[in-house]
C-alpha cells in the first residue's frame, strides 16, 4: 500500500508547493481534482490536454517530488435533472477520463449521480425508504431509465480510452451509497464500475467498513480508498438519529462529524480496516481526504499522515516461515 493525499486540501498552494509539501511529509501518491466539485486548482484538463509544454511541466513536478497519481477526481452529479448542470459535470468527467488516458492513470473517481424523481423534476431526489409506493416508482425511474443507461455508456467510453476503473464514492445523496447499490450498478454497467471506498460515509449510516470491504473484495470492486473518519455524537444521535441535515458548521448540534483519521476512531480501528483491505487483495493508495471542521487543513492532514504511517502495511507480506 502507499500513503496518498487528495490534493484539494492544499488548493491554496500552487501545484509545485503542494507536491513539495507532500514529498517532505513522506506522502507517496496524490489524488488530484480535475473538475466537478473538486475543481481544477492543481489540474486543468483544458490546459493539460492541449498544451504540451504545460503537460510536461506537470509531469516534471510529480517526478521531482517522487509522487505517483493515484486517481484523477471529477466528482459531480452527471444525472442532475437540470440538463445544463448535468452536461457540465458530464463534460468534466469525460475530460478527466481523457486526461487519465494521456497520463497513464488507472483510476478516475466520481459520484454515481442522482436524478430527479421523474422526468418533470428540477431537483435531485434521494430515496431513503421503501414506502409509500411512490418511492418505489422513483427508484424504478432513476435506475432503469437514467442511472444504468448512463453508466453503461460511460463505462464503454472509458474502456475505449483505456481507463478500466471508474471509482464511485459511496455517498448518501446519490444513487450509489452502500454496498448493494454499488454492486447492482457494477452488475448492470460492467467491471469498469467499482468503489472509491470512503469509510466516513458508511460509519454514520451504521455500516461496518471491514464487513463492507470483505463483501466488495469478493467482487474485486475496490478501486481506490479515501482515508477519512467520522465521529458519532451519541447524545445528538440519540435525539435525532443519523439522517441529519444540520449544517456541517454547527458542530455542537450535529449527530455526527467528519473527523481526521484517528479522531473518530483510534489506531486499532484503522489497523483492522487496513488489514481487511490487504486480505481483500487491495494494494493501492490510502488517500487522505481532509474534511474535519475542527482542524485546519494543515493540522488535519499532518495528523492523518502521522497516524497512517503507524497503521499502513507498506511492505509485501513475505514468506510464512512459521507454517
Amino acid at each position: 500500500m502507499k500513503l496518498g493525499t487528495f490534493s484539494v486540501v492544499l488548493g491554496s498552494m500552487s501545484f509545485e508547493k503542494a507536491c513539495e509539501f507532500l514529498h517532505q511529509n513522506g506522502v507517496q501518491m496524490i489524488e488530484i481534482g480535475c473538475g466537478g466539485y473538486p475543481g481544477t486548482a492543481h489540474c486543468n484538463p483544458d490546459i493539460l490536454l492541449h498544451q504540451e509544454e504545460e503537460f510536461e511541466k506537470f509531469k516534471t513536478v510529480l517526478r521531482e517530488n517522487q509522487l505517483e497519481i493515484s486517481a484523477l477526481s471529477a466528482h459531480g452529479n452527471m444525472l442532475h435533472p437540470i440538463k445544463e448542470i448535468a452536461d457540465k459535470f458530464d463534460e468534466d468527467l469525460n475530460k478527466a477520463i481523457l486526461l487519465a488516458q494521456k497520463l497513464g492513470v488507472q483510476v478516475v473517481n466520481t459520484f454515481s449521480g442522482c436524478p430527479g424523481g421523474s422526468k418533470e423534476d428540477r431537483m435531485p431526489n434521494w430515496v431513503t425508504c421503501s414506502w409509500p409506493e411512490d418511492f418505489g416508482a422513483i427508484l424504478n425511474y432513476q435506475w432503469n431509465e437514467v442511472l444504468i443507461p448512463y453508466w453503461q455508456e460511460k463505462a464503454a467510453f472509458a474502456r475505449t480510452h483505456g481507463v478500466h476503473k471508474i471509482a464511485l464514492e459511496l455517498h448518501p445523496g446519490f444513487c450509489v451509497y452502500n454496498t448493494n447499490t454499488l454492486l447492482r450498478l457494477r452488475e448492470a454497467a460492467g467491471p469498469e464500475i467499482g468503489a472509491n471506498f470512503d469509510p466516513s460515509h458508511l460509519i454514520w449510516q451504521g455500516m461496518d467498513p471491514c464487513t463492507c470491504i470483505r463483501e466488495l473484495g469478493k467482487h474485486n470492486a475496490i478501486f481506490h480508498f479515501h482515508a477519512k473518519d467520522t465521529k458519532i455524537d451519541s447524545l445528538n444521535c440519540a435525539v435525532n438519529g443519523v439522517l441529519d441535515t444540520t449544517h456541517y458548521g454547527d458542530e455542537r448540534n450535529r449527530s455526527w462529524l467528519f473527523r481526521t483519521v484517528g479522531y473518530g476512531h483510534g489506531e486499532e480501528y484503522w489497523k483492522a480496516i487496513i488489514s481487511e483491505l490487504r486480505m481483500s487483495g487491495y494494494d493501492y493508495a490510502i488517500s487522505i481526504e481532509h474534511e474535519d471542521s475542527l482542524m485546519s487543513g494543515n493540522e488535519g492532514l499532518t495528523k492523518a499522515i502521522q497516524c497512517l504511517k503507524n497503521v499502513l502495511l507498506f511492505e509485501e507480506q513475505g514468506n510464512m516461515y512459521w507454517a
